[in-house]
């Protein structure tokens, strides 16, 4: 579980650097600006942009922190991929 002390870390640092969650499930949230998360005490918000075929419109999702697994700056993902 990563606590909300590490991940306003990730949020707060600066300049800043976009960054990737990864969740137990498999799901992944890129947070390309810091405007894109809310960070509280047991979980997050994070801004979901639209699909246009299955999700039309911006929203967000409210995410337990006890679900978060993994946090990586996203630079570090792509040069893995």
């Amino acid at each position: 579980m990563i606590n909300n002390h590490t991940l306003l870390e990730f949020v707060n640092v600066e300049p800043f650097q976009p960054f990737r969650i990864h969740m137990a499930s498999g799901r992944q949230f890129e947070i390309r600006h810091p405007e894109m998360i809310k960070v509280g005490r047991s979980s997050i918000t994070v801004h979901t942009y639209p699909d246009e075929v299955e999700n039309p419109v911006d929203r967000w999702q409210e995410v337990s922190l006890m679900l978060l697994e993994s946090v990586e700056p996203m630079e570090a993902t792509a040069r893995h991929s």
